[in-house]
């Protein structure tokens, strides 16, 4: 099915049946009617399905199966986007993007039983290995689990920290893992590892922790790991090993790829993450709004809109926003001026979805942020669409967790779609967009099963086509957004009607952005 097809159902009959692939391919994509008459769900699948082939012919020597940064797997995606872009008539630019490669770090427990147990390393950490006694400091393993574990130098008091290769055992609660991180190795151990709480059924108070440690930069291994994982090690007699090995410094790329307009000083640009997670082949986190944006910018190759096309595919998101904040940071001031927008589109086609906007104008959500002046209008255009094509929608918190981060931060107008993460959907959501309440948006959220059936069609479908047609309408007007005067798009007029507004089923809190894309980098503190 055609992502024209959906279109139909509000719009007129004439988008319903899609032009043959070739003629796509080659004539000028400049209406909407042609443009959404080309931009099919398979054509998108295509995109996702090489990126699942790329990740399971990697053979990567530190992470295969994925198209992690640093790896031989990313390369790969960087040749795939960048090949058929230059194919298509585009100025490609492969753009330098220094990265830190981090190599899996390993917490075995040796005694008394003997366990591999999950752990993220620590922002601050030594790196070495480790062997020896497990000490617990002052945890609580029952009851409602608030402790003190680790907060004073008191809590260590009496236990022997002597030899050559102890480990303390601390739990998260009450102060920072800076200050746990620091009384611990002044008592004299070798290595730390901070366990979960445990203090709530939720997943952010059970699963593996990534611990920061502020401005303290540990001598030993400092490791987070879920609270089974620190019972298991609170055990009489237990002994582990910690290995961490130093990071390398490495190169990868950001693909940019333009096309000129007759208005080279207001570029309309949008991105996507090219990178996945080392666990597995990253398809819809986020081969899904890479494969949308890519099949966007292949059928828009002729397309000859006044202003200016940029699409940019990012290296490093996943391990902290590193590709796009390497290219905002790196553009000259006279460079970010004309940059006239900017559109991100991270996870657009989650199995258990709901069809999130970026709340520019915080109906739902106050932004942390700031949020640059013409945002609102890019709201206004998805949420028109939906409302068009008789799709619900919700407000996804403006929060600056994505790679529209570093462009808000430089003032540039930005937006975007999402369809959610690790959050649980709830009944409410469930009876609005259907799926499975009490499951998270993405089941399998920076896991190995993010394969390319992780993902919901007609998600996909929908977003694809409002991807493009975005691309598209501000290809030919940005006057909304920064006062540019633009040009009617050519054919038949599309005039969004004005939004239906949010279902605020996120009210409440604790849904859009904010928990959702909590990524290694977005590290939680400890409270009481």
């Amino acid at each position: 099915m055609s992502s024209g097809a959906l279109l139909a159902m509000a719009l007129p009959a004439t988008m319903a049946t899609a032009a043959p692939g070739n003629a796509c391919d080659n004539r000028s994509n400049n209406s909407y009617d042609k443009l959404l008459q080309c931009v099919t769900t398979e054509g998108v699948l295509e995109h996702m399905q090489a990126f699942q082939r790329i990740a399971e012919e990697s053979t990567d020597p530190v992470y295969p199966g994925s198209r992690a940064s640093g790896t031989t797997g990313y390369q790969a995606s960087v040749d795939y986007v960048a090949g058929l872009l230059e194919d298509a008539g585009y100025t490609v630019t492969l753009d330098e993007v220094p990265i830190t490669f981090d190599y899996p770090s390993t917490l075995t427990q040796l005694s008394p039983t003997r366990a591999e147990h999950p752990n993220a390393i620590a922002a601050g950490s030594g790196y070495t290995t480790v062997e020896g006694r497990v000490i617990p400091v002052d945890l609580n393993l029952e009851g409602d689990r608030a402790n003190t574990s680790g907060c004073q130098a008191d809590d260590f008091a009496g236990l022997d920290f002597t030899g050559d290769q102890d480990i303390a055992l601390v739990q998260r609660g009450t102060c920072s893992f800076e200050e746990k991180a620091t009384f611990a190795e002044a008592a004299g151990a070798e290595a730390v590892v901070i366990m979960n709480q445990g203090n709530t059924p939720a997943d952010d108070r059970q699963g593996v922790i990534n611990p920061t440690l502020g401005t303290y930069q540990a001598e030993g291994p400092v490791v987070g790991t879920s609270f089974a994982a620190g019972e298991a090690l609170a055990a009489p007699g237990a002994t582990a090993r910690i290995v961490l090995v130093e990071p390398d410094e490495r190169i990868d790329y950001n693909v940019i790829a333009e096309l000129p307009g007759k208005n080279a000083d207001n570029v309309v640009m949008a991105g996507a993450h090219l990178d996945s997670v080392a666990a597995g082949p990253g398809i819809n986190d986020d081969g899904s709004g890479s494969a949308a944006l890519l099949e966007t910018a292949l059928l828009m190759a002729k397309s000859n809109t006044p202003n200016t096309l940029r699409f940019g595919w990012w290296a490093a998101e996943e391990s902290g926003l590193i590709g796009s904040t390497d290219y905002v940071t790196g553009l000259s001031p006279e460079e970010r001026e004309r940059i006239a927008l900017y559109m991100n589109y991270d996870m657009v086609a989650s199995p258990n979805y709901y069809l999130g906007v970026y709340d520019a104008n915080e109906s739902t959500f106050p932004a942390p942020v700031v949020v640059p002046p013409g945002s609102e209008a890019i709201e206004a255009v998805y949420e028109g669409y939906y409302t068009e094509v008789g799709q619900p929608y919700d407000d996804s918190e403006f929060s600056g967790r994505s790679d529209y981060q570093a462009f808000i931060d430089n003032g540039i107008p930005s937006g975007g779609l999402f369809t959610g993460a690790e959050v649980r959907k709830t009944p409410q959501q469930q009876a609005i967009w259907g799926g499975t309440a009490g499951e998270q948006f993405d089941p399998c959220y920076h896991l190995a099963c993010d394969d390319i059936t992780n993902y919901d069609a007609e998600a996909l479908e929908v977003n694809s086509d409002l991807i493009a047609y975005a691309m598209l309408h501000f290809g030919y007007s940005t006057q909304a957004v920064n006062g540019v005067p633009g040009q009617k798009v050519p054919g038949r007029a599309s005039t969004l009607p004005a939004p239906a507004g949010p279902e605020y089923t996120f009210a409440g809190g604790g849904g859009g952005l904010a928990h959702d894309h909590l990524h290694d980098h977005d590290v939680e503190r400890d409270s009481a």
